[in-house]
């Protein structure tokens, strides 16, 4: 870091990457699925982070970037709702991003993670259905998202493989959430 604050990708010397502020923040490049890239090579955009977006612009973000294979990138559109949105609605995106971030891990070959994070948040978002009483939030399939999330857990165990994320992509809207 210079003396102005700025965060250097193309650090030195073990240098660790921060933040205006100083925080720790990896500046690697990264590849469509998140996972860290040699300094100094054209990785994917990563999403900015606390972004607040209406609920509709977050499920149509998402929706864009899980159809393109970025379930990493849908993580965190789903983590900026989580955190900038309204309390009552914390737990619906949290469980949101955690089927993303499965979805992730299931396509990086992490099967047995992927599972976990896929069923946990299944349950979560289902929970959250259940005692706010909105079965078709901001117009999300929850139910049938969830049960794409099972199944995806059930087949990542089933073959030992990866999965194609953008393959595999649920649909949050409408009647087939699960591809």
């Amino acid at each position: 870091m210079g003396s102005t604050g700025e965060t250097h990708s193309d650090r030195t010397g073990g240098a660790r990457d921060r933040d205006s502020e100083g925080r720790a923040r990896n500046a690697r490049p990264r590849d469509g699925l998140g996972r860290p890239l040699p300094y100094g090579t054209d990785g994917v955009p990563r999403q900015p982070e606390g972004v607040v977006r209406t609920p509709e612009e977050t499920v149509t973000e998402a929706q864009r970037l899980l159809d393109d294979g970025k379930p990493f990138h849908a993580h965190e559109v789903f983590e900026d709702a989580w955190k900038s949105g309204p309390d009552e609605e914390r737990e619906l995106w949290r469980g949101l991003a955690q089927l993303a971030v499965g979805l992730t891990h299931a396509a990086r070959g992490n099967l047995t993670g992927g599972a976990r994070l896929l069923r946990r948040g299944a349950g979560a978002a289902e929970a959250w259905v259940s005692g706010a009483g909105q079965a078709l939030p901001h117009g999300i399939d929850v139910v049938s998202v969830a049960a794409w999330a099972r199944e995806l857990a059930g087949d990542v165990e089933r073959t030992g493989r990866p999965v194609d994320a953008a393959a595999r992509a649920p649909r949050l809207r409408g009647p087939a959430a699960g591809r």
